[in-house]
C-alpha cells in the first residue's frame, strides 16, 4: 500500500562550501503503517523515520529524538540533522514546506479509520465461590 501522503521537498545540504547543494527529499506519511511517524527519503535510498511530533516541535524549538535533530533557523527556515555512524547530514528546508506537509498528515489522520483496538483477553474461568457456611445455631 502506498503512503497516504507523499510530497517532495527541496532541501539544501549545508556544508562549509560557499555554494549549497540542492537535494530532493520525499516526505511521506502512512497512518496504516504507523500513525505517529513520518519518513524522509533521500535519492541515495537512505530513509529516516521518526515521530511526527518531533517534526512539529522542531519547527518551533530545537528538539532531538534518536538520530534526527530539528530546529528553526530564522523565521522561514528549518534545519534537520540526520546522524549516522559515518557522520551527520545537515539539510535546510523552507519551514512552510514542512508545515504544509504536517497539515496534510493531520488531515489524512483525521479521516483515516482508527487502528483496531486491542481485543481484551478473556479472564481464565474460575470455579464459582462456595457459599459461606451457615453460622451454627444455638442449642
Amino acid at each position: 500500500m502506498s503512503p497516504a501522503v507523499m510530497e517532495h521537498a527541496r532541501g539544501r545540504i549545508v556544508t562549509d562550501a560557499p555554494q549549497y547543494r540542492a537535494v530532493r527529499v520525499s516526505l511521506s506519511y502512512d497512518p496504516a503503517a504507523d500513525p505517529q511517524a513520518v519518513c524522509f527519503s533521500f535519492p541515495s535510498g537512505k530513509e529516516w523515520t521518526f515521530p511526527r511530533e518531533v517534526l512539529e516541535s522542531g519547527l518551533n524549538a530545537p528538539v532531538r529524538r534518536g538520530d534526527v535533530e530539528i530546529w528553526p533557523c530564522g523565521r522561514v527556515q528549518a534545519v534537520v540533522e540526520f546522524h549516522t555512524h559515518d557522520g551527520v547530514a545537515v539539510v535546510q528546508f523552507d519551514a512552510k514546506t514542512l508545515n504544509r506537509f504536517l497539515r496534510h498528515t493531520y488531515a489524512v489522520a483525521a479521516t483515516s479509520p482508527a487502528p483496531p483496538a486491542a481485543t481484551p483477553r478473556p479472564e481464565p474461568a474460575q470455579a464459582p465461590a462456595a457459599a459461606p457456611a451457615a453460622p451454627p445455631t444455638p442449642a
